[in-house]
């Protein structure tokens, strides 16, 4: 909790696109439809954004809600599954979370809605990540959100930073990874031996393959694409990465 009693969250299973990281931003159209949706789902109103249209500064914020989690990360944030409303149980006390609870979920109506792309980490149970990943599918073969524009694995140029800001739509993990490595001035051609130099570890959960981004992570020229869709990568704590 900071001074004003407020906690930070990280939202369990997804990520929508950046409004707002180091300086740049994903495509705001699509950045913003997911904060409105946020927004409106906890019954959060008189909203007033900063000059940029990419921060809340202002809002009718004191609306019941509760979240579920039983983890934090690295930075302490609670890991959690986010509701509006109240709840019955005690704070502190233990729930079951089924596939019935998870779908009045924000995460799992942000994932149905094709606001934001499935992210898992190893803490996620596969009986909540196989529904996520349901919705999402449903989501992109609806052509919901940002799917119609999502170029993960298509590929997408990036002759520097600018173009991804306004036009490209992809995973918000690689976007603040190409932030990142060319906001200290990187050329794309050493892109996949920087992913490698940070050895971030993942499974590839389709061949239950244990590897790390850089080897899901293509560059020819200075086109990147991700070699997996998101939702067959899980994410595993840096802890485990073996560097070769």
């Amino acid at each position: 909790m900071n001074a004003r009693g407020h906690a930070q969250l990280r939202v369990e299973g997804v990520d929508a696109l950046e409004t707002h990281y180091q300086g740049y931003h994903q495509p705001m159209k699509l950045a913003r439809a997911a904060c409105r949706y946020l927004l409106s789902y906890l019954g959060i109103d008189e909203v007033v954004w900063d000059e940029s249209q990419s921060r809340v500064i202002k809002a009718q914020d004191e609306t019941e809600g509760y979240i579920l989690a039983r983890s934090t990360e690295a930075n302490r944030r609670p890991v959690a599954f986010v509701f509006a409303g109240g709840i019955e149980h005690r704070d502190g006390s233990e729930v079951i979370l089924d596939e019935s609870i998870l779908k009045r979920s924000l995460n799992y109506g942000l994932i149905a809605r094709g606001l934001a792309y499935p992210t898992y980490y190893n803490g996620l149970f596969s009986d909540l990540r196989l529904p996520l990943t349901r919705a999402m599918a449903h989501a992109r073969s609806e052509g919901r959100g940002i799917w119609p524009f999502d170029l993960t694995t298509k590929g997408f140029s990036v002759p520097g930073l600018e173009p991804l800001t306004e036009n490209v739509v992809i995973l918000p993990k690689l976007f603040r990874r190409l932030v990142d490595y060319m906001g200290d001035g990187g050329m794309m051609d050493g892109f996949r031996a920087h992913l490698q130099a940070r050895c971030e570890p993942l499974v590839r959960v389709s061949q239950v393959h244990f590897t790390r981004l850089d080897a899901v992570v293509d560059v020819k020229g200075d086109r990147v694409r991700l070699t997996e869709s998101p939702e067959n990568l899980i994410f595993l704590d840096k802890v485990l990465c073996k560097k070769s």
